[in-house]
């Protein structure tokens, strides 16, 4: 877990300094009177896929364009492969590699010129074709690479830019919305590949407006009006915003509401219970592997005869309303 309230900033990090390849220390940003990131503090360790989700206008664009020093900071500072992101030399930019929401690559060249371009300016001669081949098949671009990208559709740009962040093989990876208007099929195929390329030690900091794929990242931070509710894992955020683990279970008959009520007392684990249907129980506990089979002996005991328990996993939608709902109410 990363901790990143005020409370938690004075305890120890969970990893060594050599370990974060992204650091910022109250970092905030502001444009006239609007504060787009505000005193963000944050911790990204080396080989990780951090996701950074929240609302449209939350500030996770301004806090990519600060990371990479598109942006001077109004105050705080970063700190990224070492470095201050308003200080890097070209080896550092050649160790990152961007796909900006915008498409800001040229729609008067094609698709391969696009691409061999771009591997131009990151020096990349060794096997280019072979490299350039393999990033369009990536992004099921081949057959149109000859096309001017003026006459390619807006995902097809969207799938260019990704592979032109790409070419040079980059150590650190920032993708600004990288599967906005692209199907779910080829999301798929995307996020396999960003796996991979974490199994090689790439970083990734990803930010999507598609919230499901925060079950993907290995830590997840929450931004609302420029600030950063809080950054864990996939698996603590759903604990968070559910107060704990859900267990389903499934009765061939009917549970009646005074038998649910002596199951919460007479099972400490339970913290609060719904009833999605008739024949189906959701039991909020804190560890779910611990507390299922008490709860499975205790209903075998009651002679309720049980057609499943399981371990219920709710989307991350839904875990990321909850998250923003607790905000909300915290502020209120």
């Amino acid at each position: 877990m990363i901790e990143t309230d005020a409370e938690a900033q004075a305890a120890e990090s969970p990893f060594a300094e050599t370990d974060l390849i992204i650091t910022t220390d109250d970092l905030s940003k502001i444009f006239g009177m609007e504060t787009a990131v505000d005193h963000l503090n944050l911790e990204v360790p080396r080989g990780a896929t951090f996701g950074f989700i929240g609302p449209s206008g939350c500030g996770k664009t301004t806090t990519v364009r600060l990371l990479l020093g598109v942006y001077k900071p109004s105050s705080g500072t970063a700190r990224v492969l070492g470095r201050d992101p308003q200080h890097f030399a070209r080896r550092e930019r050649e160790k990152i590699g961007y796909m900006p929401q915008l498409f800001v690559l040229y729609p008067e060249l094609t698709v391969w010129e696009n691409l061999n371009f771009a591997a131009s300016l990151y020096g990349v001669s060794w096997r280019r074709s072979e490299r350039l081949h393999e990033l369009l098949a990536l992004v099921e671009l081949t057959e149109h690479r000859n096309k001017l990208v003026e006459h390619i559709s807006g995902g097809m740009r969207r799938r260019l830019s990704m592979a032109a962040a790409l070419v040079h093989d980059p150590q650190l990876l920032f993708l600004d919305e990288p599967t906005a208007g692209i199907d779910p099929v080829l999301r798929r195929t995307f996020w396999d590949y960003f796996e991979r390329l974490q199994e090689k030690g790439r970083t990734l900091f990803v930010t999507t407006q598609y919230v499901g794929e925060a079950a993907y990242c290995d830590y997840v931070g929450v931004m609302m009006n420029g600030r950063l509710l809080t950054v864990d894992t996939p698996t603590e955020l759903r604990r968070r915003a559910l107060g704990g683990d859900v267990v389903e279970l499934e009765t061939e008959t009917y549970l009646a509401p005074a038998l649910v009520e002596q199951l919460k007392d007479q099972q400490p684990a339970v913290k609060e219970t719904s009833r999605p249907s008739d024949r189906t129980l959701h039991l909020v506990v804190d560890d779910a592997s611990t507390a299922m089979p008490a709860l499975l002996g205790w209903l075998q005991q009651q002679d309720i005869r049980i057609v499943s328990v399981t371990q219920f996993l709710p989307p991350f939608d839904d875990v990321f309303v909850r998250l923003i709902e607790q905000a909300q109410d915290d502020v209120a």
